[in-house]
Protein backbone atom coordinates (compact mmCIF):
# COMPACT_ATOMS: atom_id res chain seq x y z
CA UNK A 1 0.00 0.00 0.00
CA UNK A 2 1.58 3.37 -0.95
CA UNK A 3 1.77 5.75 1.82
CA UNK A 4 -1.31 8.02 0.91
CA UNK A 5 -3.09 4.97 0.89
CA UNK A 6 -2.61 4.10 4.65
CA UNK A 7 -3.15 7.72 5.92
CA UNK A 8 -6.26 7.62 4.38
CA UNK A 9 -7.12 4.41 5.82
CA UNK A 10 -5.97 5.43 9.59
CA UNK A 11 -8.29 9.06 8.61
CA UNK A 12 -11.25 6.80 8.21
CA UNK A 13 -10.07 4.32 11.51
CA UNK A 14 -9.81 7.63 13.60
CA UNK A 15 -12.94 8.98 12.55
CA UNK A 16 -14.64 5.85 13.45
CA UNK A 17 -13.04 5.77 16.68
CA UNK A 18 -13.84 9.58 17.18
CA UNK A 19 -17.66 8.60 16.62
CA UNK A 20 -17.63 5.50 18.84
CA UNK A 21 -16.17 7.48 21.94
CA UNK A 22 -18.91 10.36 21.72
CA UNK A 23 -21.28 7.88 21.56
CA UNK A 24 -19.86 5.81 24.80
CA UNK A 25 -19.85 9.11 26.09
CA UNK A 26 -23.28 9.96 25.61
CA UNK A 27 -24.58 6.70 26.95
CA UNK A 28 -22.32 7.44 30.29
CA UNK A 29 -24.14 10.98 30.56
CA UNK A 30 -27.79 9.18 30.44
CA UNK A 31 -26.43 5.85 32.18
CA UNK A 32 -24.63 7.80 35.07
CA UNK A 33 -21.77 5.86 34.41
CA UNK A 34 -18.73 7.17 35.83
CA UNK A 35 -15.10 6.58 34.46
CA UNK A 36 -14.22 4.19 37.95
CA UNK A 37 -17.44 2.19 37.54
CA UNK A 38 -16.04 1.30 33.98
CA UNK A 39 -12.56 -0.30 35.59
CA UNK A 40 -14.12 -3.06 37.63
CA UNK A 41 -17.10 -4.51 38.69
CA UNK A 42 -19.86 -2.12 38.76
CA UNK A 43 -20.94 -0.10 41.79
CA UNK A 44 -24.13 -1.12 42.54
CA UNK A 45 -26.08 2.07 44.55
CA UNK A 46 -28.50 1.50 47.24
CA UNK A 47 -30.85 3.54 46.90
CA UNK A 48 -32.78 4.87 50.04
CA UNK A 49 -36.68 4.20 50.55
CA UNK A 50 -38.17 3.87 53.54
CA UNK A 51 -39.43 0.58 54.15
CA UNK A 52 -42.42 -0.65 52.41
CA UNK A 53 -45.90 -0.69 53.92
CA UNK A 54 -47.26 -4.38 54.15
CA UNK A 55 -50.42 -4.53 51.54
CA UNK A 56 -50.98 -8.39 51.71
CA UNK A 57 -51.39 -11.33 54.77
CA UNK A 58 -52.43 -14.45 54.59
CA UNK A 59 -54.52 -15.33 57.12
CA UNK A 60 -53.61 -18.53 58.51
CA UNK A 61 -49.82 -18.17 57.55
CA UNK A 62 -49.35 -14.71 58.74
CA UNK A 63 -46.99 -14.21 55.36
CA UNK A 64 -47.07 -11.08 54.19
CA UNK A 65 -46.13 -8.94 51.32
CA UNK A 66 -45.50 -4.86 50.54
CA UNK A 67 -46.52 -5.31 47.24
CA UNK A 68 -43.06 -4.46 45.37
CA UNK A 69 -41.22 -6.74 42.91
CA UNK A 70 -42.78 -10.22 41.69
CA UNK A 71 -45.84 -11.80 43.63
CA UNK A 72 -44.98 -14.36 46.33
CA UNK A 73 -45.18 -18.21 45.92
CA UNK A 74 -47.52 -18.12 48.81
CA UNK A 75 -49.59 -15.46 47.46
CA UNK A 76 -50.05 -16.67 44.17
CA UNK A 77 -51.06 -20.34 45.68
CA UNK A 78 -53.22 -18.49 47.81
CA UNK A 79 -55.19 -16.97 44.96
CA UNK A 80 -55.16 -20.11 42.80
CA UNK A 81 -55.00 -22.80 44.59
CA UNK A 82 -56.65 -21.55 47.88
CA UNK A 83 -59.49 -19.49 46.56
CA UNK A 84 -58.80 -16.68 48.35
CA UNK A 85 -59.78 -13.45 46.69
CA UNK A 86 -57.57 -10.26 46.86
CA UNK A 87 -59.64 -8.37 48.89
CA UNK A 88 -59.50 -10.71 51.77
CA UNK A 89 -55.84 -10.80 51.54
CA UNK A 90 -55.18 -7.29 51.13
CA UNK A 91 -54.16 -5.96 55.01
CA UNK A 92 -56.90 -3.54 55.95
CA UNK A 93 -55.37 -2.17 59.36
CA UNK A 94 -57.19 1.28 60.73
CA UNK A 95 -54.37 3.70 60.72
CA UNK A 96 -53.03 4.41 64.10
CA UNK A 97 -51.60 7.43 65.12
CA UNK A 98 -48.06 7.17 66.95
CA UNK A 99 -50.24 8.76 70.32
CA UNK A 100 -53.26 6.42 70.20
CA UNK A 101 -50.78 3.43 70.05
CA UNK A 102 -48.64 4.74 73.34
CA UNK A 103 -52.22 4.93 74.83
CA UNK A 104 -52.12 1.00 74.01
CA UNK A 105 -49.34 -0.36 75.32
CA UNK A 106 -50.65 -1.68 78.49
CA UNK A 107 -49.24 -0.50 81.31
CA UNK A 108 -47.64 -2.61 84.96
Amino acid sequence: MKNTERQIVDLKDDAEKIAAIRKIRKLMDFWRITPAELRGRPIVRAYSREPAEIRYRHPVTAEVWDGRGSQPQWLRDALIKEGYTVEELRRTVPHISPAEASDATPTT
